[in-house]
């Protein structure tokens, strides 16, 4: 299992546990950008590791190359020389790098190979990381947006309970009784102090009457 193969599996894994637990949709995606960023930064140092080992295996290539090159001249310099058996000794040599540099090219392709393709694999995921850092946010909002809108309902749905218009109106009853209580009261009391201020005026009156009487009757008498 490559890298990115594992990388994918730890991905998905954790994100199944999270969806299986229910929680928060704010704090599981927190959560899975954390996850997504720690797995992403382990891929990178094994994606460092295989560019290190592919800039290994092109260091021994140049220097089996190097060598090859160093062992023609030598063998040129044996010709000039006129020692043929030193020349061949040098042109054996010589295919013996060949040999070495062959296969360390072999390795070092197949090795950039994978690596250019681990590269391009950690570029692509850190871009699809950046992507999923933007939709968590329209995430969250249009989660938050929901749960706006699914507390909207339950309000609604409990207004539209007649159970609750019912105890208003049993209140409304209440409030005009104890008005209607209040008003027949005030006018009781104000015909109650109106009559008691009649009598009184009555009295009045006819006490006067008396007494104008007696003044009536004592002129008389006295012939005034």
């Amino acid at each position: 299992m490559g890298i990115f193969d594992r990388l994918a599996t730890v991905i998905k894994s954790n994100i199944n546990d999270l969806i299986s637990k229910a929680e928060d949709p704010e704090k599981m995606l927190n959560q899975l950008i954390i996850d997504m960023s720690e797995q992403y930064n382990k891929a990178k140092i094994e994606v460092a590791s295989a560019i290190a080992d592919e800039k290994k295996l092109k260091k021994l290539l140049d220097e089996h190359e190097a060598k090859v090159a160093e062992w023609v001249s030598k063998a040129e310099l044996a010709v000039k020389k006129g020692d043929d058996q030193l020349a061949i000794a040098a042109l054996n040599r010589k295919k013996e790098y060949e040999g070495l540099a062959s296969q360390y090219r072999v390795q070092w392709e197949a090795q950039k190979a994978a690596t250019d393709k681990l590269k391009d694999s950690l570029r692509e995921l850190s871009n699809k990381i950046e992507e999923a850092k933007r939709k968590k946010n329209l995430l969250i909002a249009r989660t938050k947006r929901a749960e706006a809108q699914r507390s909207i309902q339950r309000t609604m749905a409990s207004l539209n309970d007649t159970s609750v218009f019912d105890t208003f109106n049993r209140m409304a009853e209440k409030v005009d009784e104890i008005e209607s209580k209040a008003i027949a009261e005030a006018e009781l009391n104000e015909s109650m102090a109106g009559d008691d201020l009649e009598k009184k005026f009555s009295e009045l009156e006819n006490e006067n009457s008396e007494v104008m009487d007696e003044l009536a009757a004592l002129k008389a008498k006295l012939g005034k």
